[in-house]
């Protein structure tokens, strides 16, 4: 049975203690894929808020992230989004994929972070530094990334 650890949390996350615990009394790894996602800036924006559906937002993390131990074998994985104020250059999400095999890593990985992006009941407002700001709407790029995986298992 794989290890998965879902949390959605206001607080920085470290990416080497969480990398740790995944690997805790696991010797059939052979490679962990990170993700680590930052708040972008660019065209005035100094933070991003971040809002989620409790509840609703933990069992799409964890429906992603079972999809993905089933479909590349993982050993396990750790998902962890902040929510809250979040200004430019801080990080926003882990996702971190272990399994025999780094190709099996990396692929679970970016399917993880396609489905996150879409299907994961987060909501996005930019603030500007000219106190303008703006929720983030769907894009339809991030949309055919995720169609390229087909449907969600498990």
């Amino acid at each position: 049975m794989p290890r998965i650890t879902i949390r959605v949390q206001a607080e920085a996350f470290d990416s080497a203690h969480e990398t740790a615990l995944l690997l805790r009394g696991h010797e059939d790894v052979g490679g962990v894929a990170a993700f680590t996602g930052i708040v972008r800036g660019g065209g005035g924006l100094v933070a991003l808020e971040l809002e989620h559906y409790p509840g609703m937002t933990e069992s799409m993390m964890r429906r992603i992230a079972e999809s993905a131990c089933a479909r590349f074998g993982l050993v396990g994985c750790t998902v962890i989004h902040r929510v809250g104020r979040l200004a430019v250059g801080m990080p926003i999400v882990l996702v971190l994929c272990a399994s025999a095999h780094r190709g099996a890593a990396q692929e679970g990985t970016a399917f993880m972070m396609d489905w996150l992006k879409t299907s994961a009941p987060f909501w996005k407002r930019e603030e500007f530094e000219n106190g303008h700001s703006a929720w983030v709407e769907p894009r339809a790029q991030d949309e055919a990334a995720k169609a390229r995986w087909g449907s969600l298992t498990a």
